[in-house]
């Protein structure tokens, strides 16, 4: 009982010390810029990478909202790319991963199972990209960056909805 007691007590004080000293996890500071805009780069990979990985097995439906989600993404991607220039942000990208590696392979699936992974794989990469933006708009660092993050954030809310209704009808 007493060595509970006193595991207690430490965890306590532990918590307590953390607290006051106003010590924080990593995850917990708001991103920079750069994380923002680089986090913005590589959603309108993955969009544009859903154009890539649609083909016979996709539907006329899938086709049209890759290609529709792709032009958004080069439309976003010029106008941060206006933003990452007045503020001077440099990005320095390294190895990119496949934005569709979520995706069922078409060849290997049947139509339904595509097009549900094709909606399905979508989903965290919006509440990702929304996540990032919500924190960035908590304390942002660059008004430009800011107004252009409040700006995308009602778009990527209502696009991931939208993700979230069609795979549920799938």
């Amino acid at each position: 009982m007493r060595v509970l007691a006193a595991i207690i007590l430490a965890f306590i004080h532990t918590a307590t010390l953390a607290e006051s000293t106003g010590e924080r996890k990593p995850g917990d500071r708001p991103p920079t810029a750069i994380e923002v805009i680089s986090g913005l780069y590589s959603f309108s990979r993955f969009q544009q990478g859903l154009l890539e990985n649609t083909d016979l097995k996709g539907n006329a439906e899938v086709k049209n909202l890759a290609a529709l989600r792709a032009e958004e993404a080069v439309k976003r991607d010029k106008r941060l790319k206006g933003v990452q220039e007045a503020i001077g942000a440099e990005l320095h990208v390294g190895k990119v991963e496949s934005p569709t590696a979520s995706l069922v392979e078409p060849e290997m699936s049947d139509g339904p199972t595509y097009v549900r992974s094709f909606y399905a794989a979508q989903i965290p990469e919006y509440e990702s990209i929304i996540i990032l933006l919500e924190r960035y708009l908590k304390a942002p660092d660059h008004a430009a960056l800011a107004a252009f993050a409040r700006e995308q954030l009602p778009i990527l809310r209502v696009q991931a909805r939208d993700a979230e209704r069609t795979m549920a009808d799938k």
